[in-house]
């Protein structure tokens, strides 16, 4: 099998990354859109999450990601005691995230449940696909917040729907993809559909956003419950 190569640049990211609470143990922070959680191999990609933090606070680690386009929460752990304790809640899916989004088009049901699995294919690469054969199981829910109407430059209007997404799983791509399976891609999603509606094409950012993330404190038990309102 041929080794999968990364032919991704990511641009300049000159947003600032927001420190929402900190103490000796973790960090909770605001990611922007654009950056990487994690330097990239490319050594052009150097700029991310964790690159910019460890100068700040050596020694800390990441227990999850966000993709390079989504914006929000994240927890960090400050030492590699912290790092292990928050990464069991996560894989025992003791931690809830909510995600905020616009999606194309304006969905049919007010509320509903994605349940497709999803695999990795080194041919569709960065892609992930669906595949009930192959594929970790995946869940999300999706519930409905508003149906809005924006008006485009050219004066056509385009449907979009915003909703709360809440994702079971946390497979890579998850939200994207089932928001694709939906028939209604997340607006500025460049993977799975997002910018090939008519006035989609030069949307700034995918909008996705990490609004809401709730776990236990591994030193205190104090129950975290972090929130970040969508910046669109």
């Amino acid at each position: 099998m041929s080794a999968i190569i990364d032919t991704f640049i990511a641009p300049p990211c000159h947003a600032q990354i927001e420190i929402l609470s900190q103490d000796p143990h973790l960090l909770v922070i605001n990611k922007p859109a654009g950056l990487l959680s994690l330097s990239g191999k490319n050594p052009q990609n150097f700029d991310s999450v964790h690159y910019r933090l460890v100068q700040q606070f050596p020694g800390c680690t990441l227990v999850h990601r966000l993709d390079f386009g989504t914006s929000g929460l994240m927890v960090i752990a400050r030492n590699k005691v912290i790092n292990a304790a928050l990464c069991q809640q996560f894989s025992q899916r003791a931690v809830s995230k909510v995600y905020s989004a616009l999606l194309c088009g304006h969905l049919p049901d007010d509320e509903g449940v994605i349940d497709a699995a999803i695999a990795k294919d080194p041919a569709l690469f960065p892609l992930m696909k669906l595949c009930e054969v192959s594929g970790k199981p995946a869940r999300s829910h999706y519930q409905v917040i508003e149906r809005v109407e924006q008006q485009q430059q050219d004066g056509t209007v385009l449907p979009l729907t915003r909703v709360r997404l809440t994702p079971e799983t946390g497979r890579t791509h998850q939200l994207r993809i089932h928001c694709q399976r939906l028939g209604h891609p997340i607006l500025g999603c460049d993977l799975y559909g997002g910018r090939l509606l008519a006035g989609t094409e030069n949307t700034p950012r995918l909008m996705l956003h990490a609004s809401e993330l709730d776990f236990v404190h591994p030193v205190s038990g104090k129950a975290i419950a972090a929130r970040s309102p969508s910046p669109f």
